[in-house]
């Protein structure tokens, strides 16, 4: 394993605000998420950093979605040329039904539309099934560049490999092609705009050994391990890396920690916010940055305090949470509404007296 040390001139992934906002899926509170539309309007309404999780055709691309498996988030279930690319497979040791990304080329996928996720909670987005599609990762960058120069600002990326174990099994590693692309798009660099994530630690430890030269961030998760651990049937949980311990350990690989937002505040029996952890402290000691994930407006994603009304879609107390969460010291969070953390940062620090 290797330490990469971060230069001054890079301010921890920090700007002059305050902590990062980190466009999960782009603005996918607003739209169909990886999409381009969802990453340009989450540029536009104030995010930092623009996440894309990324898996892998068969003919070895990159491409953006939330999963190998496309059938929730794209119209492939009206397409009968792919009826017979149905199939169950096991995806991280759970047996999952649907289209696989590595059963077909880009082309194929290019054919493809892309649909809202969660439409019984995302009504609006279903406006705009099926006018979008999936794009690749480089096309992804290509409109980060050119969205960082209209907005005269330097956008950040925020990659995430997805399912590595399983995608290294089907003889299409993630890491290879996310490097080379880095290196192409001249983003290897430690002063890169770049922390690319993994809920795999071997994911992270071979990039790094690869030459990857910019920011990564260890996912955490309040439960279970990752399943890089349970596939060799041994080594640290979730839980074990938290740990003061773990994330000394995690320290010699990455800069950064993306633990599920209850590891760092939870919810009480009655699911109203509780106490505040010690992880963010931990994590600091360790040297490590904390961005966790994931910060969402409707009432359905809020603590019971946080709500609104009983109507799990509307909109509740969003910012004052993100608000609350900020005050533990955190880096950066993820947030589907790129516009409310925005907001929350802001009135934080004006709240805030500054340090030193």
């Amino acid at each position: 394993m290797v330490t990469i040390a971060i230069p001054h001139r890079f301010d921890g992934g920090k700007n002059r605000q305050g902590s990062i906002v980190i466009a999960h899926r782009g603005a996918a509170g607003y739209r169909p998420e990886h999409t381009l539309a969802s990453y340009e309007l989450a540029a536009q309404l104030g995010a930092d950093f623009l996440e894309p999780d990324l898996v892998v055709t068969s003919d070895g691309v990159l491409v953006c979605r939330h999963e190998p498996e496309i059938g929730d988030t794209t119209d492939v279930a009206r397409h009968p040329e792919f009826a017979s690319r149905k199939t169950t497979k096991i995806l991280d040791g759970k047996a999952v039904t649907g289209w696989f990304t590595e059963d077909f080329t880009l082309a194929e996928l290019k054919t493809l539309r892309v649909v809202e996720r969660l439409p019984h909670i995302r009504q609006h987005n279903t406006l705009f099934n099926g006018r979008y599609e999936i794009p690749t990762f480089q096309e992804m960058l290509d409109l980060r560049a050119r969205l960082s120069e209209a907005l005269r600002r330097e956008l950040g990326v925020y990659p995430e490999t997805k399912h590595p174990t399983f995608f290294s099994n089907a003889g299409l590693p993630l890491e290879p092609r996310l490097l080379e692309i880095l290196r192409r798009n001249r983003l290897n660099r430690p002063d890169a705009p770049v922390f690319v994530q993994s809920f795999e630690v071997t994911s992270l430890t071979q990039l790094r050994e690869a030459g990857l030269r910019t920011k990564s961030v260890q996912l955490l998760a309040a439960s279970g391990a990752p399943f890089d651990t349970v596939t060799a049937g041994s080594g640290p949980t979730y839980a074990d890396l938290s740990t003061p311990d773990g994330l000394r350990g995690i320290a010699h690989y990455a800069q950064g920690i993306g633990p599920d937002k209850l590891q760092v505040i939870p919810r009480k029996a009655d699911g109203t916010l509780g106490c505040t952890t010690t992880l963010v402290i931990d994590a600091h000691h360790a040297g490590l940055l904390v961005h966790p994930y994931t910060f969402r407006a409707e009432n359905n994603f809020l603590p019971v305090d946080y709500q609104s009304a009983a109507v799990p879609t509307d909109y509740g107390r969003a910012i004052d949470e993100q608000i609350t969460y900020l005050r533990a010291g955190l880096d950066g969070l993820f947030t589907d509404q790129a516009d409310i953390g925005v907001i929350a940062r802001a009135e934080f620090r004006a709240t805030t007296p500054a340090s030193g």
